[in-house]
């Protein structure tokens, strides 16, 4: 697999990218739900294809709307905590589950055969973000390219269990 771009590829912020995103993870929530995680619990794409690397489902609650969302997204196992990072790719805002989760965090997780664990949202700490970034960029080397091609320092979120 080729490496990613030195900067940010044209077109990854327009309306039908964000389309194909939104129901390619709708479809991913289906089919995980539907059996248990068997299919959908591996992230194949960029550096996951030759290291394919666990998904979790997150739930979220809408800081304005009040809707429960889930989000399918890569995760590190810090047991007992899970790890997620909000890169949206290396585009220039968070992604809309952060901002739901800084307003609402206490919510839930699936991982493949739970369908429910209860978490607490919390934003690592710099420190902390620091210990934990070499481990997620081992997990998934895309997520240094996703920091490169933005000014933003990409929030990492810490799941812990309630």
């Amino acid at each position: 697999m080729p490496a990613l771009p030195k900067e940010r590829p044209d077109g990854l912020d327009k309306p039908v990218v964000a389309k194909i995103i939104k129901y390619g993870a709708r479809a991913n929530v289906f089919l995980y739900r539907l059996t248990n995680g068997r299919v959908g619990a591996k992230w194949r794409i960029g550096a996951g294809w030759r290291k394919p690397v666990p998904v979790l489902l997150l739930d979220h609650v809408g800081r304005r709307s009040g809707r429960t969302f889930t989000t399918p997204l890569l995760y590190l196992d810090d047991a007992p905590n899970l790890v997620v990072v909000a890169s949206q790719g290396g585009l220039p805002r968070h992604p809309q589950w952060f901002h739901n989760l800084v307003a609402n965090p206490d919510t839930a997780v699936a991982v493949p055969g739970e369908r429910h664990r209860p978490v607490r949202a919390r934003v690592a700490g710099p420190e902390e973000r620091a210990a934990l970034w070499p481990r997620l960029v081992d997990l998934y080397a895309d997520f240094d390219s996703y920091q490169a091609w933005t000014d933003r320092e990409i929030p990492v979120v810490v799941l812990e269990p309630r």
